[in-house]
């Protein structure tokens, strides 16, 4: 199964048309809601609430930034010194977010949200600008496509090293292949600041997804079968050098359950070690 055009082809479709079956009821804040357009509420699709970790002065980054929700209600967090990012890798999701960028510039007193196409498990790479290098050169072979990957990754990153307050993210680890796994819990890592937290919403399994399961492509896009068993999403952040790993909350409630096993949001919050020590769980404090 090609994991990435699967998702892709699945959220492109969610951009268009309203899917219901993929999300989970999530209580959001009204106040920050209520600036958000309608279109961009509705094609949102999530199983937490990050925005609740997101402090002022912060550059946030929000990976799968989809429409652009959770970014656009940051963007009404940081104040005028802080800025949003969001990285999403589908074209449809990502024309939803930028139709609204002026829009919601004026309506949160600044234009602080940008969104860049590229991958969650890597975090370097430009998609826009590999598709820009084999559109001015159709002929390209794999070798020469790897080595500008490399060259524009090493000079001029799409997210650079440690530029980032707060990574946040909404229901989409999960739907990253198991192979690029490791890579991107590492480029999270790379681009937060000494002292930099991650709040992170998933859906997690009680029990290890068999493999029959994870060869679903609608499960896997559904947000189910690609599900981390939960404590391993704990020990993923602290092989990479996380600190304070912990999960700040979760539904006792399985969202679903399929063939006996339980799938349900956690959010999972912790720090990258230097800096000032500020938790994300001061939020709710």
């Amino acid at each position: 199964m090609n994991t990435e055009s699967k998702v892709s082809e699945r959220y492109a479709e969610g951009a268009k048309e309203v899917q219901p079956d993929l999300c989970c009821p999530v209580n959001y804040d009204d106040a920050l809601l209520e600036k958000l357009p309608r279109e961009i509420i509705d094609k949102d699709y999530g199983c937490g609430d990050p925005s609740h970790y997101v402090m002022n002065g912060d550059t946030v980054l929000d990976l799968g930034s989809g429409g652009g929700k959770i970014c656009y209600m940051a963007a009404q967090l940081v104040g005028e010194q802080g800025q949003v990012i969001g990285v999403d890798m589908t074209d449809e999701m990502l024309a939803l977010a930028r139709k609204y960028q002026n829009e919601m510039a004026e309506k949160t007193g600044g234009n602080r949200v940008s969104f860049l196409k590229g991958l969650i498990q890597d975090l370097a790479l430009d998609i826009e600008a590999r598709e820009q290098f084999l559109a001015d050169n159709p002929q390209a072979s794999e070798a020469a496509l790897a080595c500008f990957e490399k060259k524009q990754k090493s000079q001029s990153p799409l997210i650079e090293d440690g530029i980032v307050d707060i990574v946040v993210s909404n229901c989409v680890l999960n739907l990253v292949s198991d192979q690029d796994r490791h890579h991107m819990i590492t480029e999270i890592f790379r681009v937060l600041k000494p002292g930099g937290r991650v709040a992170i919403s998933d859906i997690v399994s009680d029990l290890e997804v068999p493999p029959h399961l994870k060869e679903d492509a609608q499960l896997w896009s559904g947000c189910i079968s690609g599900a981390y068993q939960e404590s391993r999403f704990l020990e993923v952040f602290r092989e990479a050098g996380f600190e304070n790993v912990m999960i700040d909350k979760r539904d006792e409630e399985p969202w679903q359950v399929v063939e006996g096993i339980e799938f349900r949001s956690v959010t999972v919050v912790a720090d990258k070690p230097g800096g000032t020590g500020r938790r994300c769980c001061q939020a709710f404090d």
